[in-house]
């Protein structure tokens, strides 16, 4: 038998590029809402990693989409973003990737 109950971790890194001056954590969304939360925390190292919990089992190819796709986008470096999902629209956890990102010291809207 399986459970199907718990939440699915998923990890992704990616070589950073634009390294950010220090800055407090930044949360965006609430998980209570049925929606998600995005957390961007400083890190001790030049990569962007993103840990995602969500409770979407199944999904990690279109996870990995949207979190490449983040990456293209921002390139950030030494930050470490965490993802807690209650059943998101892919566009809903970009719109909210973006909130986060946009919140961080010297970011400036991407150019299309």
């Amino acid at each position: 038998m399986t459970d199907n109950t718990s939440m699915e971790m998923l990890h992704f890194e990616f070589e950073g590029a634009h390294a950010r001056a220090a800055f407090a954590p930044i949360l965006v969304g609430v998980v209570g809402s049925g929606n998600l939360e995005v957390l961007i925390e400083p890190a001790a190292h030049s990569r962007c990693q993103i840990d995602i919990t969500t409770s979407a089992r199944g999904f990690g190819p279109i996870w990995e989409a949207v979190a490449r796709d983040f990456h293209s986008r921002h390139g950030l470096a030494g930050v470490a973003v965490s993802i807690n999902d209650m059943g998101a629209t892919p566009a809903v956890v970009s719109l909210r990737l973006d909130q986060a990102a946009a919140s961080l010291p010297g970011t400036q809207d991407p150019q299309p």
